[in-house]
């Protein structure tokens, strides 16, 4: 109710309520970007991108869908056009360095500081599914960041990329059984579980 609430005087022009609106969706918007292209600064480009297209865009948002599902299919559609720019201009790599005035930083996902003695591991492991995720076709590499990284269920996958149901099921199992081959074909994974291949999730 207080989202609903929000979301109409949003649309009534107060910025201020568009800021608390979307003020839940700024990290996880954030975070699908920076899986879906691989690097913060253009992550954090297509998040800005996605909020300003959804404040300009909130008179033609129905409700037919919830707004977190309207918000993030914003943030795909932001986050392909990229894409489709980058095809034609320079690609990133998940690992290439930043940089910066006094020297350069490894490109990695902001979490949690973890303790000194797992951090090396830690980072290994998140840069090795990311970079695994960065081999998987778009299409693919979408499904598994909704429903197993943001936690989506398939019908919410469906509202977001606009597809159906069964495609949904059906991409997500093929994306799953690419990323386990792609992480156990690595040394770091491959006397580890990566994970299930099989498409038994009912969500």
């Amino acid at each position: 109710m207080e989202e609903d609430r929000l979301l109409s005087l949003a649309r009534q022009g107060e910025v201020a309520a568009f800021e608390a609106l979307i003020e839940g969706y700024e990290e996880r918007i954030y975070n699908l970007a920076f899986r879906m292209l691989g690097n913060a600064e253009d992550a954090r480009d297509a998040a800005q991108e996605t909020f300003l297209k959804a404040y300009s865009g909130l008179q033609r948002f129905r409700g037919d869908a919830s707004f977190s599902t309207w918000i993030y299919r914003i943030a795909r559609n932001v986050c392909l056009d990229v894409l489709r720019r980058r095809s034609k201009g320079r690609t990133y790599s998940l690992d290439e360095p930043i940089d910066l005035d006094d020297g350069q930083v490894s490109r990695q996902i902001p979490v949690d500081r973890p303790g000194p003695e797992d951090s090396v591991m830690e980072r290994e492991i998140r840069d090795g599914i990311n970079l695994a995720l960065a081999e998987l076709p778009e299409h693919h590499r979408s499904v598994v960041v909704l429903r197993d990284i943001e936690g989506f269920t398939y019908e919410e996958i469906a509202d977001i990329l606009k597809i159906e149901l069964g495609t949904v099921k059906s991409r997500l199992y093929r994306a799953r059984s690419s990323l386990h081959d792609l992480l156990a074909a690595t040394e770091l994974f491959r006397d580890r579980v990566v994970g299930e291949s099989e498409g038994g999730d009912d969500g």
